[in-house]
């Protein structure tokens, strides 16, 4: 589930499904590209602010929902599907003309990670955690690879991705993925003073240089993501992505082959 408030000259996304700590459905990835769309049309929102309701921001993608494609006879023509959905909602955060603030507090794993990185500003608790651990249930983060070495570089992409570590808020922002560290109690309304901060210059302005940094000096992201997205799906067809989901159903350790 998806809900939208409006404080002008903020617009808010929150992410709330608290019972799968908030990981992306299908049906949740249409309403977040939607919701995009409905704040790009706003002319009185002048930054958007993502955040979730819980204790995670987004555990990653639904994993069960995945588990139920792998039985499907046409698995791979749907995972096809899941992976150019995903890669439309990725860009078109990178290319929506408004800066998205994300604000995090607790988890954002997986996709979620790819979210958080798909934002152009990110505030966060030392509760938060960052991390994407698919390797470990035999699948590939085709979206997030090019997101983490386009924002952070190849070192911290690698020792995220290959090295799986997890890192939390404080580290996150000496690594500079996060820009600021406010106590939890405090991540929206900072968000807010961000996006007050933003309307005082020109919509023109801010458009143009997102669209610098995005589009221009990152070119080569929106092509690493049709491949990463492609990568992902044919991941997903393997005998290791088979058995870490069923792991995953099953609540065991998986035994990959």
């Amino acid at each position: 589930m998806i809900r939208l408030q409006k404080a002008a000259p903020s617009g808010t996304i929150l992410l709330d499904a608290p019972a799968t700590r908030n990981a992306l459905s299908r049906e949740m990835i249409q309403q977040l590209i939607d919701a995009f769309s409905d704040f790009h049309r706003d002319k009185s929102v002048r930054a958007v602010i993502l955040s979730a309701k819980g204790d995670s921001f987004c555990s990653g993608i639904h994993l069960s929902e995945w588990h139920e494609t792998s039985q499907n006879t046409d698995a791979l023509d749907l995972w096809q599907e899941i992976a150019d959905e995903l890669q439309e909602l990725i860009e078109s955060m990178l290319r929506l003309p408004k800066p998205i603030i994300a604000a995090i507090d607790g988890p954002a794993l997986g996709i979620g990670l790819g979210l958080v990185l798909a934002s152009d500003l990110v505030i966060a608790s030392p509760n938060a955690r960052f991390g994407s651990p698919a390797p470990r249930f035999g699948l590939v983060s085709g979206l997030v690879s090019p997101l983490l070495a386009f924002r952070c570089g190849a070192s911290l992409t690698a020792r995220m991705l290959l090295g799986g570590d997890t890192i939390d808020g404080n580290e996150a922002h000496r690594m500079q993925l996060v820009h600021r560290i406010v106590n939890s109690d405090l991540i929206w309304a900072s968000a807010n003073e961000w996006s007050k901060e933003i309307a005082l210059s020109s919509a023109e302005s801010i458009q143009l240089t997102k669209r610098l940094i995005n589009e221009m000096i990152g070119e080569s992201v929106m092509m690493q993501l049709s491949s990463g997205a492609a990568v992902m799906a044919t991941a997903c067809s393997t005998e290791a992505a088979t058995e870490g989901l069923q792991a995953f159903i099953e609540k065991r350790s998986p035994k990959f082959p």
